[in-house]
């Protein structure tokens, strides 16, 4: 099962949760996981994919252009995704920075685009997806 974890990285952080989300996918058994930055993800990789996992900082509450952007170009591909699994993460230098709007902004998008995205399991540490804001430890 193909995944892929794509995400947007000014200064890192983002990249370094999205390595995290992709560590943690390659430990499920038949889970292949491609990690690539929005600027590089294309059609094939987007539309060969069983689940997509996307990630942004937050701008403004919501996600950055640049991720904005893989979903606005690829939307040729659009019924190739239905029924496939979304899911979405972020990060922001503060606490109360706008994380789960964000998240939010990501969820919309996977399911504009017929995405499954499934809601919190109750013993999740967050009800949207993962999120992290100041520095990250290793």
């Amino acid at each position: 099962m193909n995944i892929l974890v794509m995400y947007y990285s000014r200064t890192g952080k983002t990249r370094a949760l999205a390595e995290a989300v992709a560590k943690g996918v390659g430990e499920v058994e038949g889970a292949v996981c491609q990690l690539k930055p929005a600027e590089e993800v294309t059609a094939e990789d987007f539309s060969a994919a069983a689940g997509v996992i996307a990630g942004s900082p937050v701008y403004f509450g919501t996600m950055a252009a640049e991720l904005k952007s893989v979903f606005d170009k690829l939307i040729t591909v659009r019924k190739k995704m239905a029924g496939k699994i979304g899911a979405a993460f972020a990060t922001s230098a503060h606490p109360s920075g706008g994380k789960e709007t964000t998240m939010m902004s990501i969820i919309q998008a996977l399911l504009i685009y017929g995405m499954i995205v499934v809601g919190d399991p109750l013993d999740a540490s967050g009800h949207y997806g993962v999120a992290a804001s100041g520095p990250l430890d290793k």
